[in-house]
């Protein structure tokens, strides 16, 4: 599931594949761009910023992709068969003499001048992985509307860039937070915490191929994606509900007994079971 690290491991990738070189092949496979193409431009960099991928050509142009759920960027050597999915997900496609980038599932795909850049993310707040980081202004966003449910606010990008849903169930459980305590009621110590924990979190796992928010041998996050099993710490059963609105749901888990605060309503977390099972068995 993409997030900042992900992100940050794909804008590495992009980057160590094209930056320098001069583009042999480009393919954009969406119809706004189908007739664009950058070929012989030299490709000068990736960077990411939160959860978006800025890769800059030569002459002033910027490729802006967002991988959301399913999207994913693979490189490839000259000559090496393409394993990122079947080719009618393919979205974007660049080039060089050496590598080849495959932009699959993309599900945004922008070309912009790079003068333009802050349209496209400037409404971020600091990246969590960024040289723009800062501990300060990202509280005070988190808490500038005291009465939003703690996970909501940590999913929302224009506080603080770079956090997804396993980074958010992550956190509010090393809070002892449930995800629907209003960010304002979140003790001021453990407050003051969160901003340098989730930049910790991140930044431990941005070189990681498996993320771990765990100090444990065998288990590798504490509560995403556990329910119904026991809780690592206290042995209660982990749950998992709906939380966000409408095609912004997401599921988010939690630990009944070491996180405190308000829970949904008693039918949502057997509602997300009942759909969990259904799609993965």
């Amino acid at each position: 599931m993409p997030e900042g690290d992900t992100v940050w491991q794909a804008a590495r990738r992009l980057h160590d594949a094209l930056a320098g070189e001069v583009l042999t092949r480009s393919d954009f496979r969406v119809p706004k761009y189908a007739t664009v193409d950058l070929t012989g431009r030299h490709v000068l960099n990736t960077v990411p910023r939160g959860k978006h991928l800025l890769t800059r050509v030569e002459g002033g142009l910027t490729l802006h992709t967002h991988l959301r759920m399913e999207g994913a960027w693979k490189v490839f050597g000259t000559g090496e068969p393409w394993k990122g999915g079947p080719a009618h997900q393919i979205r974007a496609v660049l080039g060089t003499s050496d590598h080849t980038a495959v932009g699959y599932r993309l599900q945004v795909i922008e070309l912009l001048r790079t003068t333009d850049e802050e349209r496209v993310v400037g409404h971020l707040g600091p990246d969590l992985l960024g040289p723009d980081w800062d501990p300060g202004p990202a509280l005070a966003n988190l808490l500038a509307d005291p009465a939003r449910p703690l996970g909501e606010a940590l999913l929302d990008q224009r506080n603080l860039a770079g956090i997804g849903n396993v980074y958010k169930s992550e956190l509010c459980f090393l809070l002892g937070a449930t995800p629907w305590l209003p960010v304002g009621a979140l003790p001021a110590d453990r407050a003051a915490k969160l901003p340098g924990l989730a930049q910790r979190l991140l930044e431990a796992n941005r070189d990681r191929v498996i993320r771990r928010t765990t100090d444990l041998r065998h288990q590798d996050l504490f509560v995403y994606d556990r329910a119904p099993r026991p809780c690592l710490r206290c042995r209660t059963p982990v749950r998992v509900a709906d939380q966000g609105d409408g095609s912004q749901q997401r599921p988010t888990y939690w630990c009944p007994g070491c996180q405190t605060g308000p829970a949904p309503a008693p039918g949502s977390p057997q509602r997300w079971r009942e759909r969990y099972h259904r799609t993965t068995n």
